[in-house]
């Protein structure tokens, strides 16, 4: 935060409008800029964003919507809010997003959309996901809330498929504190949007409610905050990957036991740092990032385990019977990833610190004995 955006929040505290006021529009106008889309729409989160998109496209009962298993609980989650379901495809052992060789044959007579995930900033294949999903008629959802920033072959994140949800949650790129963002070409679909975030109303000034709608604004401090930060959003950018740099080159020395991000990302991809998430190499035993983790954590260090596989989450279980072996790819990787501490202002110290530990600690973990082409990832 620097005195630009308190300014800006000041400035809103000064005004007369606190909601749905100009600094919203601003901040929308700014978002739609940035991704290259007609149209942007401010939201309470990331989450409500997708769950707005999803009933935006008329998704619902009795549909199907293919999606990632390794993500953030939301990206599914959206789909359940409207009575949809999802089915996970598998991922790529390497970017750990969607796999889109397994896509196809996934889809079934009920399937409507394909929801993927930019995960931890790393963009999915999306020439290849709008390729196949043009074959099948497919909408296309893009769960961009870790990606704000990233681009494929030049084109920015936001702007493939029908529509993305942004989140700004502090952790993100940017913040609002809490908000999302939604960007699409689709006017239709952006005024159905607006409509749901405001209880259902008609875009017309009347009380009158056209549909079923939630409460999904963006206060007018909370968009002045936004405003500001997607106006500096390359020096955050610059920022992450500056941290990410120095973590990449700490670690270098451990690449026996560690693999670290990016390292087999697509090409013509640009990465936005959202996390800086390492792996175990597959010698090491189940169990043993989890005993890494209490390591760290003891040390007084930062990390948890992103992402755990959302079909072994309780819920998913309990709901759809899912269980241990459904998804080997996504689980292999689920039980091997770890987030270390990552945001901007993150010193040099900090990140020595953190590679000093991994490096004392890697040699004390338990390996396995099981043959290397027993794994997913091999």
């Amino acid at each position: 935060m620097t005195d630009r955006e308190r300014d800006a929040v000041a400035d809103v505290l000064s005004s007369s409008r606190l909601a749905m006021g100009p600094e919203m529009d601003a901040f929308e106008a700014a978002m739609a800029e940035r991704c290259g889309t007609e149209h942007a729409v401010a939201v309470s989160s990331g989450t409500a964003g997708l769950h707005c998109i999803v009933n935006g496209l008329g998704i619902g009962e009795g549909d199907e919507v293919l999606t990632t298993p390794y993500s953030f609980v939301a990206s599914s989650n959206a789909c359940l809010f409207e009575n949809a379901t999802p089915r996970f495809v598998d991922i790529c052992p390497d970017t750990y997003n969607i796999d889109v060789d397994r896509l196809e044959a996934a889809i079934t007579s009920r399937t409507r959309a394909v929801l993927a995930v930019d995960v931890f900033g790393q963009p999915a294949d999306w020439p290849a996901l709008t390729r196949l999903a043009e074959e099948h008629d497919l909408a296309v959802i893009d769960d961009a809330c870790e990606a704000l920033g990233a681009s494929v072959d030049g084109r920015p994140i936001g702007s493939w498929g029908d529509a993305a949800s942004f989140g700004f949650y502090p952790n993100k790129q940017i913040t609002t504190g809490e908000g999302g963002c939604i960007t699409t070409d689709d006017a239709d679909l952006a005024a159905r949007c607006r409509s749901l975030r405001n209880q259902g109303r008609a875009d017309d000034g009347r009380m009158e409610h056209v549909r079923l709608g939630y409460n999904y604004r963006l206060d007018e401090l909370s968009a002045a905050l936004g405003r500001v930060q997607v106006e500096r959003l390359d020096e955050l950018l610059a920022a992450r990957r500056d941290v990410a740099a120095r973590y990449h080159d700490a670690l270098a020395p451990l690449s026996d036991d560690l693999v670290r991000p990016g390292e087999a990302a697509q090409t013509g991809t640009t990465r936005s740092w959202f996390v800086y998430v390492i792996r175990l190499r597959d010698h090491f035993a189940a169990g043993a990032r989890d005993r890494l983790m209490d390591e760290l954590q003891d040390r007084g260090i930062g990390c948890a385990p992103y992402f755990p596989a959302i079909h072994l989450q309780p819920y998913y279980r309990e709901r759809f019977g899912y269980e241990r072996g459904d998804f080997p790819v996504c689980e292999h990787t689920a039980d091997r990833t770890l987030a270390l501490p990552f945001h901007p202002q993150l010193p040099p110290g900090a990140v020595h610190r953190v590679a000093s530990a991994l490096k004392a600690l890697l040699p004390t973990l338990p390996t396995s004995t099981r043959a290397p082409n027993a794994s997913p990832h091999s």
